[in-house]
């Protein structure tokens, strides 16, 4: 197949090379000409412009550092729709807005061209090594049909719905990180002030049968996607009295626990409505009403 790409720094530069080692042709471009050497090396051909690179690919990718930049190249001036003949397909893997890349796909239809969200994670290691989660929003047959390139780019490719939907769960997944990793390090903080070693407090962290990985395989697919709040694994008033007992702990020793603060307080919310003695991710039902969105599915996971 005939592969545009458009941007290699350090996670576009390892995925188009992995991309020419699955055996497809490639033209390239990128703010930087020394950063192709290896590509040319392989038997990339060098373009001078984004339209370049579209007039002579049936696929471009783009991997950029943010909406501006993709938005620049997909549409301005010298741009990949100025040089994309229709059916080409233009697949973005950066971590981009969901509402661009929206509009995107709906002006780039009314030229007969195609596209896909493609958001990755992994890191440069994953990026290197072919070994990325690859989140991909859009069509499901043009996903389907362009998924043996997507399989050299990462080993985890998944399409997750519609266009824009690839972009809506890595923006949900690095939320989620970040807060997790916030979190960690104010438990993580308290814990070494208060008097355990930090590789000892990691490691009783890690071997926790509650830890995060629970939650996301156990707790949310068989309590929270079901509604089974009353089938009650850990009560909710329990929970409410560990986290008062750890910001109890902080305030002792003079640490700081604002993500603690507001679980706390969460958790006192879920106690006035009376649902102390039900599972702990009972407290799910309140961002449920707040967003007016039920997280519901009939099935119980595994």
């Amino acid at each position: 197949m005939r592969i545009g790409f458009i941007g290699l720094g350090n996670m576009g530069g390892p995925m188009a090379l992995n991309v020419l080692k699955a055996g497809h042709a490639m033209v390239l471009t990128d703010l930087r000409h020394e950063l192709a050497k290896p590509h040319i090396d392989l038997g990339a051909k060098w373009a001078d412009t984004a339209k370049a690179v579209a007039q002579a690919s049936e696929v471009v990718f783009t991997s950029l550092p943010g909406p501006r930049e993709v938005e620049a190249v997909a549409l301005g001036a010298g741009g990949v729709l100025e040089g994309a003949a229709r059916g080409t397909v233009y697949v973005d893997l950066s971590t981009n807005s969901a509402t661009l890349i929206r509009r995107i796909h709906a002006v780039c239809a009314e030229r007969g061209v195609d596209v896909l969200d493609a958001p990755v994670s992994g890191g440069v290691p994953g990026a290197r090594s072919g070994k990325l989660a690859v989140l991909v929003g859009g069509d499901e047959a043009l996903y389907k049909r362009i998924k043996p390139v997507l399989d050299a780019i990462g080993d985890k490719v998944t399409w997750v719905g519609g266009i824009g939907c690839g972009t809506v769960a890595k923006l949900v997944h690095n939320m989620v990180s970040a807060c997790s990793r916030m979190a960690i390090a104010e438990g993580m903080t308290l814990g070494v002030k208060a008097g355990v070693a930090p590789e000892v407090l990691l490691d009783a962290l890690s071997k926790s049968s509650f830890g995060q990985g629970r939650v996301l395989k156990d707790m949310i697919p068989n309590t929270v996607f079901p509604g089974a709040f009353d089938d009650v694994n850990f009560a909710l008033k329990l929970l409410r009295k560990d986290v008062g007992l750890a910001t109890e702990l902080g305030r002792e020793y003079h640490v700081p626990m604002m993500i603690a603060a507001l679980a706390e307080q969460q958790l006192e919310e879920a106690l006035r409505r009376g649902w102390g003695d039900k599972d702990s991710m009972t407290f799910f039902r309140l961002q449920e009403e707040r967003a007016g969105v039920e997280l519901r599915t009939k099935k119980r996971g595994a």
